[in-house]
């Protein structure tokens, strides 16, 4: 392990040496070679804060997730929360609602199968938007919209699939945390989003409390 982090870093070191002045020349494969590099360091720190029973369990609900959903609308990959499963909103909702589309289902079905087969992980389920202000759909705010959202995505994994709810936390975020610039529609339709994070053990309670926390804040419709 310690052999493989030294070649890691080595290569990051390398490759971002002048790549301010180099990035517009780097080819396609450049670019998917640095992305892969970035998400192999981030798998590396998320999993070596584990017992390694539990980094195991999170390697294989990755691989098989990975396996699962082939779509372009729905990513995974580790961060500093644990196992990530990125959905675009348009996957699962229409736009400035909070029903489940139909065509949700599909996706939400493989991803619960997965769940299924790490039962002992905590799990959170976020809401995200871009931050263009609510006007027509009802919602006081963004916020409200996101955790409506969150909240619908944890109801279908417990009654579809028989999920246990204690597992389950929401949180809606709405626009606090965009992972794109909003002054683009390319880079709000990337803000807006659910993600299904497989969490440490060790980072439940944090979690729950991280949700109560924003619940404070305000999720009235």
């Amino acid at each position: 392990m310690r052999r493989w982090l030294a070649g890691v870093m080595g290569m990051a070191l390398v490759a971002g040496t002048g790549c301010a002045l180099t990035f517009a020349k780097r080819s396609p494969w450049d670019i998917q070679q640095l992305a892969e590099l970035s998400d192999q360091l981030e798998q590396f720190k998320t999993l070596a804060r584990l017992k390694s029973d539990e980094a195991d369990e999170l390697r294989r609900a990755k691989v098989l997730l990975e396996q699962r959903l082939g779509s372009s609308d729905v990513s995974v990959g580790y961060d500093e929360r644990g196992l990530v499963t990125r959905m675009l909103d348009r996957v699962l909702f229409d736009s400035g609602k909070a029903q489940l589309r139909r065509s949700a289902s599909p996706v939400l079905d493989k991803v619960a199968q997965v769940l299924s087969e790490v039962p002992s992980q905590p799990i959170g389920v976020e809401g995200h938007t871009d931050n263009v202000p609510i006007k027509y759909s009802g919602w006081a705010n963004n916020k409200a919209l996101a955790y409506a959202r969150a909240n619908a995505v944890v109801g279908y994994l417990v009654d579809k699939h028989g999920i246990d709810p204690d597992r389950l936390t929401p949180i809606g975020y709405g626009e606090e945390r965009p992972l794109a610039s909003n002054d683009t529609p390319e880079g709000r339709q990337q803000n807006r989003r659910v993600e299904i994070i497989i969490l440490p053990r060790a980072s439940g309670k944090s979690y729950e409390a991280e949700a109560e926390r924003e619940s404070r804040s305000g999720y009235a419709k």
